[in-house]
């Protein structure tokens, strides 16, 4: 959510970051909220001076029947008085309404190293990790390779597609990727935890894009709830309303549960495949800081996803996402894309996000400084595995020839030994 001080103060701050995002819709949006500002603005100085008389009105009707005199025209004001100020105060939180709806969907200000550009193609390559070298034999896709291991006809039939029942020592490698994650971000510092799978809608508007109400989340029936996108949301939303003593920043998080997307868009979901699903295991990054260490932890946080995929000997390249793709809540996000073998292609499989104070503003979660003061906190989440994404290429890198898959060294001991998945 954006200041509304900055929209006073320094306006050309947020429009300059709106043309970098080339949002024409938005820059409109600028000036119809400063408007609604001195509305709001005039409509608090008016509604400050009715209370300021109607003080002196009681003052004046106490003074009269101390003094055993009436008071009756006196009593009449300061009922008419307390009316108008009812009036007031409806016509400001209808102005805060308004203003509140602008800002809650104006973007966050992007970091000045963000690059400009329309899309996903003006995305900038920073590095390029590992061997992308094409085998002598023709590669499978992951959904050929695990036919036997993933039954999508089953559970299309009984959920639709974009589910899966993942059997045997597929399920061993999903669990495995986990373990093996947590073990190593618990050495890091990180704290467990295990989150809600349901959010209301108020600490959900405090985390995400507006839109994703009805693109990406699904609604119990009937309950003002939500089933939660990633662990990132209630691990963030958890210190809504709260004031974090400045000796416990940063707080380090590492979420691990199911995710639901309805994945509603161009790309649709993947009917026989990992990649895009309805419902997937995610391990989330989640660190809640003072403003001034959140862009040395944001680097941090993507150091620590490059050693998973290094650990596990995976192709990949980071990418500094451009204005045009980088949504609304980010100020600055990285991207990590795996090398998908049989595509030949690069894909993402890592978010890693420096919100700054923008959910934190929405959730009003702040630190006390010394001194007493207090200080909005900074917002940061990665992921660290979403192993189903991470699985697909697993599997495409791996396989031999013969259609089996080598699992990665790194894993072995948290797959019983097991260092080979057969086709059977």
């Amino acid at each position: 959510m954006i200041d509304i001080n900055l929209l006073r103060e320094n306006p050309e701050i947020i429009t300059k970051d709106l043309e970098k995002r080339k949002d024409k819709e938005k820059l409109k949006w600028v000036d119809e909220v400063k408007q609604l500002d001195g509305r709001w603005r005039e409509a608090k100085q008016d509604a400050d001076n009715l209370r300021h008389e109607r003080n002196e009105a009681t003052l004046q009707i106490q003074k009269l029947k101390k003094e055993g005199k009436q008071a009756k025209e006196e009593i009449k004001n300061a009922g008419e008085l307390s009316q108008g100020i009812s009036r007031k105060e409806a016509e400001l939180q209808d102005l805060r309404d308004k203003i509140d709806n602008y800002l809650m969907r104006l973007p966050n200000i992007m970091h000045k190293t963000v690059p400009t550009g329309d899309s996903a193609e003006d995305n900038a390559v920073i590095r390029k990790e590992g061997k992308t070298e094409k085998p002598g034999f023709e590669l499978k896709s992951h959904s050929e390779l695990i036919e036997n291991l993933a039954d999508f006809d089953r559970a299309t039939k009984i959920a639709g597609a974009g589910f899966y029942f993942m059997k045997g020592e597929l399920a061993m490698l999903n669990q495995a990727l986990i373990r093996f994650t947590v073990d190593m971000m618990l050495k890091k510092g990180f704290m467990l935890v295990q989150v809600p799978l349901m959010m209301r809608k108020e600490p959900y508007e405090g985390v995400t894009d507006l839109r994703d109400f009805a693109n990406v989340m699904y609604k119990i029936d009937g309950e003002e709830l939500y089933m939660i996108a990633t662990s990132e949301h209630p691990m963030t939303a958890m210190f809504m309303n709260e004031t974090i003593e400045e000796k416990e920043l940063p707080v380090k998080m590492l979420g691990v549960s199911p995710c639901f997307r309805k994945e509603i868009g161009s790309h649709g979901v993947d009917t026989r495949g990992l990649f895009r699903v309805h419902q997937f295991d995610k391990v989330e990054q989640v660190v809640i800081c003072k403003p001034e260490d959140s862009w040395r932890l944001h680097e941090e946080m993507l150091a620590n996803a490059e050693q998973i995929f290094k650990k596990l000997k995976l192709p990949y390249r980071v990418v500094n996402i451009c204005s045009g793709d980088i949504g609304t809540v980010a100020a600055k996000k990285y991207d990590i894309e795996a090398w998908f073998a049989k595509q030949q292609a690069y894909k993402e499989v890592v978010s890693c996000s420096n919100c700054t104070d923008y959910q934190a503003r929405r959730l009003n979660i702040k630190h006390g400084k010394q001194g007493g003061s207090k200080e909005l906190v900074h917002t940061l989440n990665s992921t660290a595995v979403a192993t189903s994404r991470v699985l697909a290429v697993i599997i495409e890198n791996n396989q031999k020839k013969n259609g089996s898959i080598k699992v990665p060294t790194a894993l072995v001991p948290y797959m019983g030994g097991i260092k080979e998945i057969n086709r059977r």
